[in-house]
């Protein structure tokens, strides 16, 4: 699907507002990211970073503010976003009685992907599940629907990839794995927004740290060559911060 502009800004929040009842979760957050960028969220529990993600991903409305992914406007043109978007969640949303390449297969149908079948096997080769293609998701570790959730991701090669806490329940050869995934997908151009508490992991896989705070944004900055302690020493300043 063609974006309804192509500005070299791809994702773009003003005064966004969230509540829940009389609660606040995001207060009025302003951001942009640009097209290619790599981009780790973070911020301590309840400081809105999921929240936000499910907003960005079309999976909540929010209460005030404006949100545009590739020129589209949420929540009026969800579908068009969801179209040019792959979302890795804290659950997988896969199809416990399907197999894996069932689920990979209902999903390059909902994207309209060509040569879906060729795609799935690559797919499930790439995040080393293909031996267990045939296999019911219900008996699937934790580790293993996560795989197979970041290769729903890729399926229909999104220009946008949301990934809210990727590596739970990963070993530390799918953690490898999903890391060398991001790696691939920014450098093809892609753009990456994943929210994270690990701090080292962000500042070697991303270009751009952007910490939350009490609903909104406290602190934004290229990764350059920053290391993990100096993210940890900024972290600790900002995440508490406003």
């Amino acid at each position: 699907m063609t974006a309804a502009n192509e500005s070299s800004t791809l994702i773009q929040v003003r005064d966004l507002v969230k509540t829940y009842g009389l609660l606040p979760v995001l207060r009025g957050l302003n951001l942009d990211i640009e097209r290619g960028e790599s981009v780790a969220l973070l911020g301590a529990n309840g400081s809105g970073k999921s929240t936000f993600m499910r907003l960005v991903s079309a999976l909540s409305k929010p209460t005030s503010g404006q949100i545009t992914v590739g020129g589209w406007e949420l929540p009026r043109e969800a579908a068009a976003v969801r179209a040019q978007m792959g979302t890795v969640a804290h659950k997988p949303l896969l199809y416990e009685n399907l197999t894996a390449m069932e689920n990979l297969r209902f999903f390059a149908r909902l994207y309209n992907v060509s040569n879906a079948e060729a795609r799935c096997a690559e797919m499930l080769e790439r995040v080393g599940l293909a031996r267990r293609s045939g296999d019911l998701v219900r008996t699937f570790s934790r580790g293993m629907l996560q795989r197979l959730a970041i290769a729903r991701a890729l399926l229909h090669e999104p220009e946008v990839l949301l990934f809210d806490e990727p590596h739970t329940g990963l070993d530390q050869e799918a953690a490898a794995m999903l890391d060398a995934v991001v790696v691939d997908q920014r450098a093809s151009g892609r753009t990456v927004l994943m929210a994270t508490h690990e701090l080292e992991r962000a500042a070697r896989l991303s270009s751009r740290i952007v910490i939350l705070a009490r609903g909104a944004v406290s602190a934004d900055v290229p990764t350059g060559g920053m290391t993990g302690a100096e993210l940890a020493a900024l972290y600790a300043a900002k995440a508490g911060a406003r």
